[in-house]
């Protein structure tokens, strides 16, 4: 009788405990549903819609995050994933080269290994990284000190002097070793600017890494990052015959319309934005735009000449900064004229500062280029020229006395409008130095359409000098 009662009470207990439980979900389903149906109903102030477009949009644009997963790089993720996880997990060594045109995600695909690799517990534990760039570490001595900076082992080192580079770095990988000296932590060493590290003297540094690569004595992995094709032609034989000849290629398989698309989600703002109207809105007009037959001839021009996303995100970067509450969209103008800049042409920009003397002295040069048909000129067939032209033609000008011109001459060879044909001689006198032109026709024909107030005889010179 006491434990019928008993197991009734406790039943009425679990009855109540899961009716507690039913009452507790049944509120968090409701409460998740109407905290979303809040936030795409709610209508922010469009000042503060726009600081959340920008923010948002700045920080996909300039902080470059990594994507879930490398588009279009899924083999050779794979791959370099697995060649690490070798190297983490099981001890083995390895060497592989990353190649690829600037801009390819070479750099993007290792961070995204590394990334996935350190989700692993064991990797986590045990990798040591050391990365170093072909640009900061010019020298096998410079690249020693980084290595050990990276590895913390400076006090190790102190000021113990080594007899040779290889007995140096077998000392730091010595020291590595576990307390019982049984098993040595895996290294990887990230070599940036690969080729870079091939001019170093005698090939030191690489010829030891695949030397330690090689052998048993410590689990290392070395991964270079180049974009030179020929970049294992530039290794010493002994070099050579120690590395592994892995090589991961990076090509750009990327069509238009994907291009597009890209575009399209870089542009795009996500669902959790805080207001689902001014979302609705502003992705609509996105595709809007990237549906303008205008615009897609300016990215198609984009993509023609790279498709580089840094560049891509520099154009985006420049529309964005044309978005504000007054103009609460990117239209097809701020396309354009964000293109026009990013594509601008510098040396042109620069040619618009010159005074009429110097835009004459390049005009001289033009003339005296296509008369010898290439051939250096100095300052002396210059100034002869410029005189043959104010005798013959010109009356709104006056004849410049020499310093003056000399000195006009000296500013384009600063401004790297001109440079010596061969390296200067101290016995040449300056206005005889031979000098190469830098400049095109059509950047000097542009100037001076866009050249305020160019004397109307000066034009008539160019184009005769350009017939």
């Amino acid at each position: 009788m006491h434990e019928s009662l008993k197991n009734e009470a406790f039943g009425c207990e679990d009855a109540s405990v899961l009716k507690t439980h039913f009452h507790h979900n049944t509120f968090r389903f409701f409460h998740t549903i109407m905290s979303k149906r809040k936030a795409k109903d709610a209508h922010l102030p469009i000042g503060e819609c726009i600081n959340q477009v920008h923010r948002i949009l700045r920080k996909r644009f300039c902080h470059q995050q990594l994507p879930d997963k490398p588009e279009g790089l899924e083999a050779q993720h794979k791959h370099l994933l697995e060649l690490l996880m070798r190297t983490a997990v099981h001890g083995e060594s390895n060497s592989v080269l990353i190649v690829g045109p600037r801009g390819a995600g070479k750099t993007m695909l290792l961070r995204s290994v590394l990334r996935d690799l350190s989700e692993e517990t064991e990797v986590q534990k045990n990798l040591l990284q050391v990365h170093l760039n072909g640009l900061l570490q010019t020298d096998d001595r410079i690249a020693l000190k980084e290595i050990t900076r990276q590895l913390h082992l400076e006090n190790v080192v102190g000021g113990r002097v080594f007899g040779s580079f290889a007995e140096n770095l077998a000392f730091l990988l010595d020291a590595l070793k576990k307390g019982d000296r049984s098993s040595s932590r895996p290294v990887l060493f990230v070599l940036d600017e690969f080729d870079l590290f091939a001019h170093h003297k005698n090939q030191t540094l690489l010829y030891n890494l695949f030397d330690v690569s090689q052998s048993a004595q410590t689990p290392l992995a070395v991964v270079g990052l180049t974009c030179r094709l020929d970049v294992v032609e530039l290794l010493e034989k002994r070099v050579k015959s120690r590395f592994s000849h892995r090589q991961i290629h990076l090509l750009t398989t990327l069509t238009f319309s994907q291009y597009l698309d890209r575009v399209r989600d870089q542009l795009s703002l996500p669902d959790g934005f805080p207001d689902g109207k001014f979302v609705e809105e502003w992705n609509a007009a996105v595709i809007t735009l990237c549906e303008d037959k205008s615009v897609e001839e300016v990215l198609q021009r984009h993509y023609n000449s790279s498709k580089d996303f840094r560049s891509l995100h520099m154009l985006l970067m420049l529309c964005l900064s044309r978005v504000s509450v007054a103009k609460p969209a990117i239209a097809p103008a701020d396309l354009l004229d964000a293109s026009r800049l990013c594509l601008a042409d510098a040396k042109a920009n620069m040619l618009h500062g010159l005074t009429i003397l110097e835009l004459c002295l390049i005009i001289a040069m033009k003339h005296l280029n296509d008369v010898y048909e290439g051939e250096p000129f100095n300052l002396q067939m210059v100034h002869n020229e410029f005189k043959k032209f104010l005798q013959r033609k010109s009356s709104s000008l006056y004849n410049f006395e020499q310093p003056v011109i000399m000195k006009a001459f000296e500013h384009l060879q600063q401004l790297e409008f001109i440079r010596p044909a061969e390296s200067s001689s101290a016995k040449t006198q300056r206005e005889y130095q031979l000098m190469r032109l830098m400049l095109d026709h059509s950047q000097i024909m542009e100037v001076l359409q866009k050249y305020p107030q160019c004397p109307t005889d000066i034009k008539q010179w160019a184009t005769s000098a350009f017939a």
